[in-house]
């Protein structure tokens, strides 16, 4: 089995939620906490947690369970940026890393689980029903063929070549992100 890590990442900074959404509460506890309490069940050799804006106030709210903390100073240039700087702080040893977003609450430790056990990669991508959805599991092989810039993460990869990617279904509904006050509503609602 395929040693695996958890990159989780949420160093971007939201000008639309109007503060730091990683903290914005939700179920009696910071948003970003719902991503790292799904990795931590879902039980990993590594789990990274790459910070950017506000990383300090969100350090001091979070129990950030033992994960080995990344600042990426260049978040505003985008995601790729956050992912290299994830990736750079796994351990050698650890073959595969299972992409997550911090403003995913609803991930689940199943679909985290089951990307990082697929036994066919080198990209293994979830589906809900069908639907392309986060997590994404990514082998060490395809680490130097991802966007050195812009705010794709793996998603100009994954495009660009299909035949590299495997899927897992996952029956349930997909992951919302938050990214708009409209978002958090709906999340706070389903809470």
């Amino acid at each position: 089995m395929i040693r695996a890590a958890v990159v989780i990442l949420a160093a971007g900074s939201s000008r639309r939620m109007g503060e730091a959404k990683q903290l914005l509460p939700l179920g009696g506890k910071p948003l970003l906490q719902h991503v790292l309490d799904a990795a931590t069940t879902a039980s990993f050799d590594q789990t990274v947690l790459v910070l950017g804006a506000s990383h300090q106030a969100i350090l001091d709210a979070i129990d950030s369970q033992g994960a080995d903390v990344v600042v990426n100073t260049d978040h505003a240039q985008g995601q790729s940026t956050s992912l290299r700087a994830g990736l750079e702080a796994v351990r050698v040893e650890i073959g595969r890393a299972v992409i997550l977003l911090g403003d995913q609450p609803e991930v689940s430790a199943e679909a985290i689980r089951a990307v990082a056990r697929a036994p066919e990669g080198p990209i293994v991508r979830a589906t809900y029903r069908g639907e392309p959805s986060h997590p994404t599991a990514l082998d060490r092989a395809v680490w130097p063929l991802l966007a050195a810039g812009g705010d794709h993460g793996a998603r100009e990869l994954i495009a660009s070549r299909p035949e590299l990617v495997r899927y897992v279904e996952i029956d349930a509904p997909p992951p919302s992100d938050i990214d708009t006050p409209e978002d958090f509503r709906r999340a706070t609602s389903r809470r």
